[in-house]
């Protein structure tokens, strides 16, 4: 998957990220490490990459305004990020890259939301 990674997101998830073979482009070696919210996702969209943040207020962007690729939200600390990363392992063999555009997906450790068209659907380990 093509994925852009907001510039509060830890680089052990890039190396993450990278590993698991994914094309990863970060906001700060694109130069927009200070960038607004907005631009972030116009960078993103253009780019065709999915936005992936550790900041919650993008969900208002996507869904209020109709703005953006898709966001994949990561609720993690330092502590739970092997966690994270395994749910979001499931997150990204689970789901299309279509799938994940025009979505809103928060991933925390053992499950994560998906929300897409007007619905959430919660998936918690079987």
């Amino acid at each position: 998957m093509n994925l852009l990674l907001d510039q509060d997101v830890y680089a052990l998830t890039e190396r993450f990220l990278k590993a698991l073979g994914h094309d990863v482009q970060t906001a700060s070696a694109v130069g927009l490490s200070t960038a607004d919210d907005s631009v972030l996702l116009e960078h993103a969209q253009q780019q065709r990459r999915i936005f992936v943040t550790r900041d919650r207020d993008f969900g208002g962007l996507i869904f209020v305004r109709g703005q953006g690729p898709g966001v994949v939200y990561l609720r993690m600390t330092p502590a739970t990020i092997d966690a994270v990363h395994e749910e979001l392992r499931t997150v990204l063999e689970r789901y299309a890259e279509t799938d994940l555009r025009k979505s809103f997906v928060v991933v925390e450790p053992k499950r994560h939301r998906y929300r897409a068209l007007g619905r959430w659907r919660a998936s918690s380990p079987a």
